[in-house]
């Protein structure tokens, strides 16, 4: 983040964000011009707290993001490393600019602090609320720069028990262990990135990396996050995220969503960026859709993992790309939902004997991973555990139902209205639990 002051955090560049947030804002732009589309944040770990200090240099520094406009020089690297952008949404987005007052932003101090935020003391605990509200192709953009925002205020204000000693040499020795080990990965870190500098660290780390073991099996595929890709000169990386299946779901129905979020994605990359992300209403609800149609089978180069039990992931895509008549070893499977070295590496070794051709996307374990200094590192710090999802689309709820069962204790494997959970569990056939009544 570049700091105008002390006080104000700010992205270093419009760039500063993931891929796939201008990849579906084109998208949005050339199918769902002028829908409203909400989004709302969520902090999933209800025993770590804000601070009203926290908050209020938070919310002075998404009032200043209206600053951040594209260059002409990130323009023209834009047309360059992303063909598929198009001139007329480049157009657009030098014409973008974030809208402070689509932000609706308020601090709610738990009970016991009551009194103190009476007085407007710095120091009063308490709960943060977001929500984006205006046209989904303006909003779409809100997420990723927020959340990284706040984890950079956050851990700027609130939690300073770490420090950035040995960040670099850590990140350096991960990125040469999956690079001897084979390991095809990308830096995906922006959303819960402890900083920008921390995230600066990373890049320089795991391209020395690669550097210094020029033949290793593995390689650095890319970023996620645009202005690195840029600073640095690698790949830009990314396709698709949640929000497009449940946004597609929201407004054309939910019985073949993600039959119809591929097609209507396709035809706007109709020979790129085509790894499906298969968990948005649980990865079988996607499979049927997926087997009714074999094209996309054929045509789409993968599949991306994000929840559930990883291990059952390949086994599972296996059968269906067999059950289809397609060649599962011409196919790659993009993991991307916790990852540490360790989970990589033994996710490489079973895609190595099932066939399938594999890749990771690593985020908070390198962009995040640090220890508490008072505790001479014996002790991890922990990341924010937060999203920021689209709520709601031309005033429909949206949903998600990912494949984690017990993704913590209250109900967290659901993101959305209940009713409308309720909903889509019934269409897809997936058993409705008590905890389907406490979803935020």
């Amino acid at each position: 983040m570049s700091t105008q002051s002390s006080d104000v955090v700010l992205p270093a560049s419009l760039l500063d964000t993931d891929l796939y947030k201008f990849t579906m804002q084109q998208a949005v732009l050339h199918h769902f011009p002028g829908v409203e589309g909400t989004y709302r944040f969520t902090h999933r770990d209800k025993d770590v707290f804000f601070t009203r200090e926290c908050f209020e240099r938070f919310e002075r520094s998404a009032s200043q993001f209206g600053k951040l406009q594209l260059k002409p020089e990130e323009r023209e690297w834009l047309s360059k490393a992303c063909p598929y952008l198009t001139p007329k949404y480049l157009d657009y987005l030098s014409s973008y600019r974030f809208k402070p007052e689509q932000l609706r932003l308020r601090f709610e101090p738990i009970p016991e602090d009551a009194d103190k935020d009476a007085r407007r003391e710095p120091s009063t605990r308490g709960h943060i609320k977001i929500d984006a509200v205006g046209p989904w192709q303006e909003t779409i953009l809100w997420e990723v720069p927020l959340m990284a925002c706040l984890s950079e205020i956050y851990f700027t204000t609130v939690d300073k028990d770490w420090s950035y000693d040995g960040q670099e040499e850590q990140a350096y020795e991960k990125a040469k262990t999956l690079l001897e080990a084979g390991c095809t990965f990308s830096e995906f870190g922006t959303r819960r990135r402890r900083s920008y500098h921390t995230q600066d660290l990373i890049m320089k780390a795991i391209l020395r990396a690669q550097s210094d073991v020029p033949n290793a099996p593995g390689k650095v595929a890319g970023t996620s996050n645009m202005h690195f890709a840029m600073k640095y000169n690698v790949v830009p990386v990314g396709t698709i995220a949640h929000e497009w299946f449940m946004g597609v779901g929201a407004l054309k129905g939910y019985e073949h969503a993600n039959g119809m979020a591929l097609k209507l994605w396709e035809e706007v990359y109709p020979n790129v960026l085509q790894i499906a992300l298969t968990d948005t209403f649980s990865t079988e609800a996607f499979y049927k859709d997926f087997l009714a149609d074999p094209h996309y089978a054929r045509q789409w180069t993968g599949l991306r993992q994000d929840s559930g039990d990883p291990f059952v992931f390949a086994p599972r895509a296996k059968e269906i790309y067999q059950q289809l008549g397609v060649d599962h070893t011409s196919k790659t499977i993009i993991f991307s939902d916790a990852l540490n070295v360790e989970k990589a590496l033994r996710l490489k070794k079973q895609c190595d004997e099932i066939g399938f051709r594999c890749a990771f996307g690593i985020g908070t374990s390198l962009s995040n991973d640090f220890s508490r200094v008072s505790t001479g590192g014996k002790e991890k710090s922990r990341a924010l555990n937060m999203v920021i999802k689209l709520s709601s689309v031309d005033g429909k709820p949206t949903v998600k139902i990912s494949d984690d069962i017990t993704k913590g204790v209250d109900g967290w494997q659901n993101t959305g209205d209940p009713t409308t959970v309720r909903l889509v569990k019934g269409i897809f056939g997936i058993p409705i639990t008590d905890k389907d009544e406490v979803i935020h």
